[in-house]
């Protein structure tokens, strides 16, 4: 059960990088000061968490964006290649997919020294719930 909410919350983050990295450079800056203001006050932390728990959060993001670009190449010119290469880029996918979950195993373990339980469990919602945001705004929504 622990492993599903681990890989909700590595999908759910991506899908908020993969937001951001469409937009122009001005933009994301604002994104990113809106993500931050929305995870704070959603995960009600405080100012000596948020200080610490915001590095935690970036330098396991950059990672998990890095990782993610990865399996995304892996993805790409699949109707082209051969059998051969198809079997090795599923090995490497699943390599880079392992090598996800024990960065997110990482970060749990390490956030969890300034988040409780229940903000961790919180977060994979609220950055759907971000995400929801961003993706009704670029639609027209409210």
């Amino acid at each position: 059960m622990k492993k599903l909410y681990l890989i909700a919350i590595i999908l759910l983050l991506g899908i908020g990088t993969s937001a951001l990295a469409q937009r122009p450079p001005v933009d994301q800056e604002k994104l990113q000061a809106a993500r931050i203001a929305f995870i704070t006050t959603r995960l009600d932390l405080k100012p000596e968490q948020a200080e610490k728990f915001w590095p935690i959060f970036n330098q396991y993001n950059d990672q998990r964006e890095k990782t993610m670009r990865q399996i995304s190449e892996l993805g790409r010119g699949v109707e082209t290649i051969g059998e051969d290469e198809a079997k090795s880029r599923i090995q490497q996918r699943l390599k880079l997919q392992s090598e996800l979950l024990e960065k997110e195993k990482g970060f749990v373990n390490e956030v969890s020294k300034v988040l409780s339980s229940k903000q961790i469990l919180m977060l994979n919602n609220i950055a759907r719930d971000f995400n929801r945001q961003l993706y009704q705004r670029g639609r027209g929504g409210n």
